[in-house]
C-alpha cells in the first residue's frame, strides 16, 4: 500500500512540475495543484499508516501498547486542503480577470510594459 501512495505521489509530482513549464496561466494553476496534492499524500504517508485505529486514545491508558494514528499530520493536511480550495478560489477568480482584461492566457504575452496599456 505503502509503495502504491509513493508512486502516486512521484506521478504527482512529475506531472504537476511538467504543467508548471507550461505557457498557459491554467495549466500552471493545475500544476501547482497537483504539487499541493502530492505534498498532501506525502505527509500523509510521512505520518506512517496504520489500519483500523483512530488516533484517539483512552484518558485512563497511561501505557500506549498499542499502535495509534499520529492526529497530527491528518491535521496538517486538512489545513493544508481548506487553504488550498482558498488560494485556488482566488486563482480562478484572478486569472478570469487576466483573461478578460488582456484576451489571452499565455505568459509570454502579458509581458508588457505598462505604457502599452
Amino acid at each position: 500500500m505503502e509503495l502504491l501512495l509513493v508512486l502516486l505521489v512521484a506521478i504527482l509530482y512529475s506531472t504537476g512540475i511538467f504543467m508548471i513549464l507550461r505557457r498557459s496561466m491554467v495549466k500552471l494553476l493545475l500544476g501547482l495543484l497537483l504539487l499541493g496534492n502530492g505534498t498532501n499524500i506525502l505527509i500523509f504517508l510521512m505520518g506512517g499508516l496504520t489500519k483500523g485505529k483512530p488516533p484517539i486514545i483512552d484518558a485512563e491508558e497511561r501505557n500506549f501498547t498499542n499502535v495509534y494514528a499520529d492526529p497530527i499530520p491528518q491535521a496538517l493536511i486538512l489545513t493544508a486542503i481548506v487553504i488550498s480550495f482558498a488560494l485556488t478560489a482566488f486563482a480562478i477568480i484572478l486569472l478570469k480577470k487576466v483573461y478578460s482584461t488582456t484576451g489571452s492566457d499565455d505568459l509570454d504575452s502579458l509581458n508588457i510594459q505598462d505604457m502599452d496599456i
